[in-house]
């Protein structure tokens, strides 16, 4: 049995009171809510909460979940699945919730609803900001289109033990994946975040059931994701324009994209049909067009190459459908398209061209955005020919996905602390020894070749300051190369003629 004691009680009921003032928790819900809590904790009977309510988190939560470990109802090494656990005993219900977003959306607009949805992620903890504020984020001015950066250090690292927990525990099948709608209030495990506390608002897109959900972990403003009810793998199909579409009618203030569905080029998470979109802050939709286009049997829409680091088509107009009809021809014919003089090839074994679409409304305007991309690997580009080279992976080895292929970078938490380590040698702090650097053990191993190029152009003699500004402007040029390997035509003369040969096959003439 638990050490009663009134402290406890005493945060539980600070807990259901944040819940009716910030979570919406109805007054005869937050009556069953604290009973329930109560029943899960062993205690008889209720306190009465805090006149001025103290910081949810380390206040009221953090206290809750440090006197379940003490008294062994909860395990040290699981904090957060228990934090969640607790939380989602005092969510209002997914149904509440529903009801809530429509009558908002009915009554004040669809952007007021979002709104509420998104402040309820972020209260709840299902968006975690303290963790999100540990992010180092900054812009990158680069002549040709700003870049938004970030070190992602919001998802914190695994020990050796948790890993060693997690390899322990027995393969479920259930949720399927991370994104399945049975993840609402599962209660997850040391494999699968905990989602007593997610709230999702379902949609039709294309006549099928969908979802919208927000990220967890928040890379832009108001990230949020659309997923498909039914667990199927990514695909980009005529149909994929018309689920966009339909989305950003539904929320014309927010874009959505899909990643593309290959291997390489794609997003993290292949084996389920879902879109990213949020706030329309990301850099790409900055830039203006570099050329102007037309189809002589749309004459509705406007087609223009977007002056931006990779090979972008954009599709504008009042007429969605004309959008959309143009839309699947491109797609049409690029899944097929081979231009073997700037290396350009559709299929090998497998196929490799794809599209990266964006859709948003811009005023009365539907946009789409076609990112062209090709996954074809060779023995010079094992990673892919047009991936980030070897010369790259100490700052980004991943695939660029969606998120980045729009400029905005998601680079690993470990940069951190290299970072630190390489301004050391910059300033002189730490001696510049290349055989220790060149142990593999050494953290900073990975960064010898940057290293090398920034001790000689620079020295080890430079102030602190100098010394970051001189390694952020390494990373903020090393994001535009990777941006620029993305490019299936380059941003040359000849990649450029290259580009324009590929829109003539189609009909569309500057």
């Amino acid at each position: 049995m638990p050490k009663q004691n009134q402290s406890i009680a005493k945060h539980f009921a600070n807990l259901v009171a944040y819940a009716v003032d910030k979570l919406g928790l109805n007054h005869y819900d937050a009556i069953y809510a604290h009973n329930r809590l109560l029943a899960e904790f062993k205690l008889t009977e209720p306190e009465v909460a805090d006149k001025k309510l103290p910081d949810f988190q380390t206040g009221i939560i953090d206290k809750i979940v440090d006197y379940a470990v003490e008294n062994g109802l909860a395990d040290p090494k699981a904090k957060l699945l228990f934090e969640t656990k607790v939380i989602g005993l005092v969510m209002p219900a997914p149904s509440v919730v529903m009801a809530e977003f429509d009558a908002i959306a009915a009554n004040q607009g669809i952007e007021a609803a979002t709104d509420y949805l998104n402040a309820l992620s972020v209260n709840s903890n299902y968006i975690r900001t303290p963790d999100i504020k540990k992010n180092i984020k900054w812009t990158a001015s680069c002549p040709n289109g700003d870049l938004t950066i970030t070190i992602n250090l919001s998802k914190p690292e695994k020990s050796n033990e948790q890993v060693a927990l997690e390899r322990s525990m027995p393969a479920t099948n259930y949720p399927k994946c991370m994104l399945c709608v049975e993840n609402l209030g599962f209660e997850g495990s040391y494999k699968h975040p905990a989602r007593e506390t997610i709230r999702i608002i379902p949609m039709y897109l294309n006549d099928e059931p969908w979802f919208m959900q927000y990220s967890p972990y928040v890379y832009f403003d108001n990230h949020c994701i659309a997923v498909s009810e039914r667990h199927q793998p990514m695909s980009i199909t005529p149909m994929t324009f018309t689920r966009l579409l339909d989305f950003v009618e539904l929320f014309p203030h927010y874009f959505m994209g899909s990643n593309a569905d290959l291997p390489i080029v794609g997003g993290s998470i292949l084996a389920h049909e879902h879109y990213q979109g949020g706030k329309k802050v990301l850099p790409m939709f900055g830039r203006p067009n570099r050329k102007s286009f037309s189809h002589p049997d749309y004459p509705t829409v406007n087609v223009a190459i977007l002056d931006w680091y990779n090979s972008v088509i954009k599709l504008s107009g009042t007429v969605r459908k004309d959008i959309e009809a143009l839309a699947q021809n491109i797609l049409a014919s690029w899944r097929k398209y081979t231009d073997t003089s700037v290396g350009v090839i559709a299929e090998t074994s497998a196929p490799h061209n794809t599209i990266t679409p964006i859709a948003c409304k811009e005023g009365d305007e539907y946009a789409l955005y076609l990112i062209l991309r090709n996954n074809r690997t060779n023995e010079t580009h094992p990673y892919g020919i047009y991936h980030p080279t070897e010369d790259m992976h100490n700052i980004k080895k991943e695939g660029i996905g969606l998120i980045e292929a729009m400029g905005t970078f998601i680079l690993p938490g470990r940069l951190a602390s290299e970072i630190t380590g390489i301004v050391d040698i910059l300033t002189g702090k730490t001696a510049l020894n290349f055989a220790e650097l060149s142990d593999e053990k050494n953290p900073l191993s990975k960064h010898l070749g940057m290293i090398a190029q920034l001790v000689n152009d620079n020295g080890t003699a430079n102030s602190s300051d100098d010394a970051e500004k001189i390694v952020v402007n390494y990373i903020n040029n090393t994001c535009v190369r990777i941006l620029e390997c993305t490019a299936v035509f380059k941003n040359t003369e000849i990649g450029q003629k290259a580009f324009e040969n590929f829109l003539a096959t189609l009909g569309i003439k500057a």
